[in-house]
């Protein structure tokens, strides 16, 4: 019989982050209390770019951001905000976007995977990307139940299932 496998991911959804940008851009547009304080979020290249005239109000346009993400099933884990610089009268918010799991969070995963998980998981690194394989799905279920159960710095989603 052939091994079961999964792949563990972390990409975004491009749609619904916009879905989810341009409604706190509506939000803030009519809020009342964002009136008269140049209070923005747009794309930036590949970043969300936040503005207002102060720290505070930069980062309560960050909270309505966080809460239209969740709102479209986006995990805060994707977004990587900086801290507000002033640039000339404003102030300046940087929001990076995550995609990928890097080297280290990689090898982080797989050792849960191996040191916890069920006997005769196999894990290898992809790329990007986290392939976990055993010859009984059950097992490949008990991993999905273990990793969800952990707190890792990154939002993972499980496809490619077979």
């Amino acid at each position: 019989m052939a091994d079961s496998s999964f792949d563990i991911v972390s990409k975004l959804d491009r749609q619904e982050v916009d879905n989810a940008l341009n409604q706190a851009a509506k939000e803030v547009a009519n809020r009342f209390d964002f009136r008269n304080v140049d209070a923005g979020i747009k794309w930036s290249g590949e970043s969300i770019e936040i503005q207002a005239n102060t720290e505070e109000r930069a980062n309560a346009v960050l909270d309505v951001l966080k809460d239209k993400l969740v709102k479209r099933g986006i995990s805060l884990k994707a977004i990587d905000p900086g801290e507000p610089r002033l640039s000339g009268k404003l102030y300046k918010l940087g929001v990076g976007l995550k995609e990928g799991i890097s080297q280290e969070d990689a090898k982080k995963i797989g050792k849960i995977v191996r040191d916890e998980g069920p006997k005769g998981i196999k894990a290898q690194i992809q790329g990007d990307e986290l392939r976990v394989s055993s010859k009984k799905k059950d097992d490949l279920q008990q991993v999905i139940a273990l990793l969800k159960s952990k707190d890792l710095d990154v939002a993972l989603q499980f496809v490619n299932y077979r």
